[in-house]
This record gives C-alpha cells, structure tokens and sequence, in this order.
C-alpha cells in the first residue's frame, strides 16, 4: 500500500494472472473497493503464471509494478515490471521486461536515496536448488534496469528465521531521520511462524554488507495471532501517525488460503528504531487513524 494524492493505493494479484489496483481516502476503505485490473499475464510465456505480490511504485513522475512470474514451474521465477501508460495508477500498463537477477527472484522492491540514486531489493536463491532464501541488492540503472550483479545483504542466520525452512523474503525499505531500515518477513509463509525481521544501516554504503546489522524478530505471532509478515507502510491522512500494513492467518493451521490484511499503527523508540508492538487481536474494534490509538485493521479478505 502506498498513499499519493490524498488516496491510498493497494496493488494486489488474482487469480495468480491478473494484477488490480484499489484505491481509498482512508487505510481501511481499501477492502471496499473492488479494484481495477490494471495488466494480464499472456497466455503463454516466462511470465505467463504465478503473478505473485505486486508493488506499486511512483519514480520520476512515472507508475511501475513489480511484481514475480514464471512459467508455471517455480524454478524459473524472476522479476518483472510494468508502466503505466498514463499518469493513473488504475490505468494501462504495459511490460517492461525482466530485471536481471542473477537466478531465482521474487518479491523486489525499489529503494531510492539520494542524489537520484536507486537500488533493487529481492529474495533469491544462493544456487540453483530451492531450500533457502537470502535477501539481495543490486543498483539500477533506471526503474527497469538493474546495472551490476547483486549482493548479499542478509542470510539465515537467526533460528527465528529457519522455522520449516530457511527464508528471507518481503524486504520493504524504511527511513527516518538518516536512519535506513530495510523491514522483511522471515521462515515459512505457511507457517504461524512467519514473522518480520529487520536490517539497520546508518551509512550511505548500501552495497556493502557489513554496513547491515539484522535485529529481530520485531514482530510476530502471539496467541490469538499468527503468521504475521510482508508488510508495507504509509502515513496517516493527518501525515503524522505512522502505520504497518501486514497480513495475518486465521488459522493456526499450515498454508494460504487463510490470510487477510490488517493495519496497525506504530511508533518509534528513543533509539531510533521503529516499535511495530505487537499484533492485536482479529477482534480488536476498528479504530481509524488520528484517533491516536493502537489498533488492528481487517481490510481485505
């Protein structure tokens, strides 16, 4: 979710071919709105199938969606984008084509700094073989082109991360105050174990590894809550509150067809580092933003 123009944006995938986009005044009315499929994938092709988590990004006055695709075999996922065609974000798009990842690719996202500087930040595989996910970065050369080789920013070093298997995956960019976080979701999507982990860099030095210090878990399940991960975050209407976008199971039982969206807001430390909380219950009243408290959202099923 992302918000422009005194709306907020949701970009999502159907059917695992087609992308839609909702658009709301408020965080929660996302759910109501039955969105518009903004790109198809072909029928056939590198990117005909398994269309998976969307992202809208506004670059240079210009919409991207990036989202990964393969072939129907899960071993030639990759990176792709589109552009929109007009400046609506709930218009046309058309392919822009596959980002080089070196291999194995999903869940990319763009992350801009200073200067015009961009950088694109995915979950790949090490090798060939499924079994493990890292979290890579790369720079780019423009919103469609990655221009070097990528680079390791975080493997499975945690026991949190590595529950049913090994998997870093969802990376979402957050800054505030020089800080740069990058926020991502860690262990099986399946599981009531999925949580949100997050990498710390305080320099401008984003391709070396060594500048990221991983921290975490910063949220996870509770009791009543599961498989919390693959976030996103946007302000208030008011621009003053800050809110986590995320979604949850309602089932403590292994799989997908369980999760929903939810929306919370947090706050930040003394130190500098966002505190998400932790999840509220599914029952938890609805309570919108401004009103200054600390809520969960069911916003989409």
């Amino acid at each position: 979710m992302i918000f422009h123009g005194g709306f907020y944006y949701y970009s999502e995938t159907r059917n695992r071919r087609h992308i839609y986009v909702r658009r709301s005044r408020t965080i929660a009315g996302i759910g109501n709105d039955p969105g518009v499929r903004v790109w198809s994938a072909p029928e056939r092709g590198m990117n005909s199938d398994n269309v998976w988590a969307p992202e809208l990004h506004l670059i240079d006055g210009k919409w991207f969606i990036y989202y990964a695709a393969d072939d129907g075999e899960n071993d030639n996922h990759r990176m792709w984008v589109i552009e929109c065609e007009s400046s609506d974000p709930r218009g046309k798009y058309r392919c822009g084509g596959q980002l080089e990842t070196d291999g194995w690719a999903i869940d990319g996202t763009v992350m801009s700094l200073s200067y015009g500087r961009k950088y694109f930040i995915w979950s790949g595989w090490p090798g060939k073989r499924n079994g493990q996910q890292n979290l890579y970065i790369a720079p780019m050369k423009d919103p469609v082109t990655i221009s070097e080789s990528r680079v390791l920013i975080a493997s499975l070093s945690q026991s949190w991360e590595r529950v049913a298997m090994p998997i870093c995956e969802g990376p979402q960019v957050l800054k505030r105050n020089g800080d740069l976080f990058v926020v991502y979701s860690a262990s099986g999507s399946w599981t009531t174990d999925y949580c949100l982990g997050l990498l710390h860099n305080k320099t401008d030095e984003v391709l070396d590894p060594d500048a990221w210090k991983k921290h975490g878990p910063v949220f996870k399940k509770t009791d009543q809550v599961w498989g919390v991960g693959h976030c996103s975050f946007v302000k208030s209407l008011c621009q003053t509150e800050d809110w986590i976008i995320y979604h949850s199971k309602s089932s403590p039982q292994p799989g997908w067809d369980d999760r929903d969206v939810h929306a919370k807001r947090f706050t930040w430390n003394s130190d500098g580092f966002p505190d998400f909380g932790a999840p509220l219950p599914r029952s938890a009243p609805l309570t919108p933003p401004m009103k200054r408290k600390n809520r969960a959202l069911p916003i989409a099923a």
